[in-house]
């Protein structure tokens, strides 16, 4: 039967790996699709789109259209999408919100997020943020965990946050594995807001959320163990989850790897490789100047150099960093690194007192 040929299809196309055939698929897929049959006509679509066929824009919306006719959700909800891109069609953002609609109202949770979103932002329709909320908490009661994680930020980012919705949100989408969900629930105990605060369930939410990649959460949950949180298991993770956000630009990440390889923290203790991370963390952050600054001068892990220390210790000062102020104030009073200058580090050993340095 045409069913039949379409549930082949599919298997060939979705199936176990070892039965996959894509070419074999497609044809299926087509003779479905000419005998009638909308899962066919839908089959075929996605196939000519998974296929990378985008010279066949027009049939693939054709096909999409076929099986929206015959009453599809998930073909209502594809049509909507070309209709909203104009990918195969002319773009019309009403006539794609009375898709949207026309798949919520079939039960469709992706359909039913989409309209929320477009309700609640006035992307495609005038803007109507209750029936929106409305529209975003059937999707994530049916199981949309973008929806949930949706409300989740939109109950703790409202003025004032309602932080005991959020967790519900966050949490029904972290159970289902969204995992900035999970780094927003962890976020939740850590602070205690909105839920009973409990360090040891916060970090259990933060390591799932690692586990799964997300490298927010990687670094949340290494600068807890820097603070002498989290689980010795996490220890041997901590330096890999902070160069990789180093890598990608974090100049937080920067230092703190820095400062594991200055410790030893899930990495075998190594000066020149803490200097090179904190050199590349002194581009922003002062206590990295700082503590640069304090290696040129000692000559640890990078050739001892007065002259650029006092520039650094100059640069973590002028960021408000107090230990800096001192160090400078004793370079200028020595001549270390370049003039005497007495009268300014006096000024600086006053400036450090005043603003609360003990030493």
């Amino acid at each position: 039967s045409a069913t039949g040929q379409a549930i082949l299809g599919y298997i060939l196309a979705s199936g176990p790996e070892p039965m996959r055939d894509a070419d074999a698929a497609q044809r299926w897929y087509e003779r479905s699709a000419a005998a009638g049959c909308a899962e066919g006509s839908l089959g075929l679509a996605l196939s000519l789109a998974r296929r990378g066929s985008l010279e066949q824009r027009s049939r693939i919306a054709d096909e999409v259209r076929r099986a929206a006719d015959a009453d599809l959700p998930t073909a209502t909800y594809l049509l909507a999408v070309l209709t909203e891109h104009g990918f195969g069609v002319t773009s019309d953002l009403a006539a794609a919100a009375r898709l949207y609609q026309q798949a919520a109202e079939k039960g469709l949770a992706s359909a039913q997020f989409r309209l929320g979103l477009a309700l609640i932002d006035g992307s495609l329709v005038d803007a109507d943020p209750v029936a929106g909320e409305a529209w975003m908490r059937r999707a994530a009661l049916a199981g949309n965990v973008e929806a949930a994680h949706f409300l989740g930020d939109r109950n703790a980012k409202s003025r004032p946050p309602d932080f005991a919705e959020a967790a519900t949100w966050y949490r029904r989408a972290a159970e289902a594995g969204h995992q900035a969900a999970a780094r927003a629930l962890a976020s939740l105990y850590l602070t205690g807001n909105g839920v009973v605060r409990d360090e040891k369930e916060g970090t259990r939410w933060l390591r799932t959320a690692a586990a799964s990649g997300n490298q927010a959460a990687q670094v949340d949950l290494a600068n807890l163990v820097l603070r002498g949180a989290g689980e010795p298991a996490d220890t041997a993770s901590v330096a890999r989850w902070f160069e990789a956000a180093a890598l990608s630009g974090d100049l937080t990440a920067a230092f703190n790897l820095g400062l594991c390889f200055t410790k030893g923290l899930g990495v075998c203790q190594d000066d020149g490789q803490a200097a090179r991370w904190l050199r590349r963390a002194a581009e922003g952050v002062a206590e990295a100047q700082y503590m640069y600054a304090r290696m040129l001068r000692d000559g640890r892990g990078v050739v001892a150099d007065a002259h650029h220390a006092r520039a650094w210790f100059a640069e973590a000062a002028e960021g408000g960093v107090l230990d800096a102020q001192v160090a400078l104030a004793e370079m200028l009073l020595n001549g270390g690194g370049g003039k005497c200058l007495p009268e300014t580090a006096v000024k600086l050993f006053e400036r450090a007192a005043a603003d609360g340095h003990a030493g």
